[in-house]
């Protein structure tokens, strides 16, 4: 390794449980850590010396280890524990430069928001999704765009019931437009009821993490949640309500105005979406992308737009984003083969 940089350090106290916590199986957290920063890390016992190319990686990797360790006597890391906190701590060689790039200024930090639920309290993790937060907090439409699996639709929901808990709104109303990705509605068995269910799984799921199934199905009983198809907002004016429109890349323009205009007073809406898993035909144009253009400029509404960086499933889940949206970017500036 040319010219390494090197930092030796002791994790204290010495706790023999925190160090294999913090190490994790076969020492899979640090190599996890290792190929995230593109950093060596070797330790004997409590003493740990972190080597790399550049010293930015090496410093944050020394910060990364100290906060884990410190945070290790009260939780059991777990692969996925390991990739939110660096997510968190925007770990990697272009994270910096890509959360400056992303905020315009480069030291906008929004106000934290706590959202408490029966499973505990719920934070944002790193920039994006603490701005997220904070926008559904002090806006009445709010805009979540970016890949699967960096908790779009996940805070909203969170956020809504909460709002429901606190009684800031009387019901909730989660919506998805049913397209189909390849599959044909009419040939599912059942009634109209029936064939949509599974298109609004996602969002069944996210409220059973949140509340338990005997709560979400004794509160769907009263019609205090309503999960329901697009189309069965036409018509309607929504008051006091928690409005949640979850795949909306899926809309069509006439289909995102009808659902925006339904907003009615004391209510909230939030509109999640990725422009790069458009169903649509190929002649229709994406309600999502008509209203990112048309609504940028109109005060109340909020948008964050969210990347590859953000993403908290599995590491290699923000590999492939970025690999689709390089091949896109390509695609755009020299035409697809």
């Amino acid at each position: 390794m040319p010219n390494p940089h090197q930092r030796d350090f002791t994790l204290e106290p010495d706790n023999a449980e925190h160090l294999a916590n913090l190490a994790g199986p076969f020492d899979g957290h640090l190599r996890q850590i290792e190929l995230r920063l593109g950093v060596e890390i070797a330790n004997r016992g409590n003493v740990f010396r972190v080597t790399g190319p550049e010293a930015a990686p090496v410093a944050q990797a020394e910060r990364l280890l100290r906060t884990l360790y410190a945070e290790a006597g009260e939780e059991t890391f777990d692969g996925q524990s390991i990739n939110l906190r660096m997510n968190a701590a925007g770990a990697g060689a272009d994270a910096d430069a890509s959360a400056s790039a992303s905020s315009g200024s480069g030291d906008y930090v929004p106000q934290e928001v706590a959202i408490r639920v029966r499973r505990g309290t719920v934070r944002g993790r790193g920039p994006n999704q603490q701005k997220y937060l904070h926008a559904i907090a002090t806006h009445d439409i709010n805009f979540g765009v970016g890949p699967a699996g960096t908790g779009k639709t996940f805070l909203a929901v969170a956020s809504a019931v909460e709002a429901l808990n606190e009684s800031r709104v009387q019901r909730l109303v989660l919506v998805r437009p049913a397209v189909e990705a390849g599959e044909k509605l009419g040939f599912l068995p059942g009634d109209l009821s029936q064939k949509v269910d599974p298109y609004l799984r996602p969002l069944y799921d996210a409220l059973y993490e949140m509340l338990g199934v005997e709560k979400v199905l004794k509160l769907l009983e009263k019609n205090v949640i309503e999960i329901a198809p697009l189309a069965y907002m036409r018509g309607r004016t929504l008051n006091d309500a928690y409005v949640i429109l979850d795949e909306a890349q899926n809309t069509t323009i006439e289909q995102m105005k009808m659902f925006l205009t339904r907003l009615g007073f004391g209510s909230t809406a939030v509109v999640t979406g990725d422009l790069t898993q458009i169903d649509l035909p190929k002649h229709v144009k994406s309600g999502l992308r008509d209203a990112v253009e048309v609504l940028h400029e109109v005060e109340g509404v909020s948008f964050t737009f969210f990347e590859a960086r953000d993403v908290v499933r599995h590491p290699l889940v923000a590999r492939i984003v970025n690999a689709y949206e390089r091949r896109d970017a390509q695609d755009a500036a020299t035409g697809p083969a």
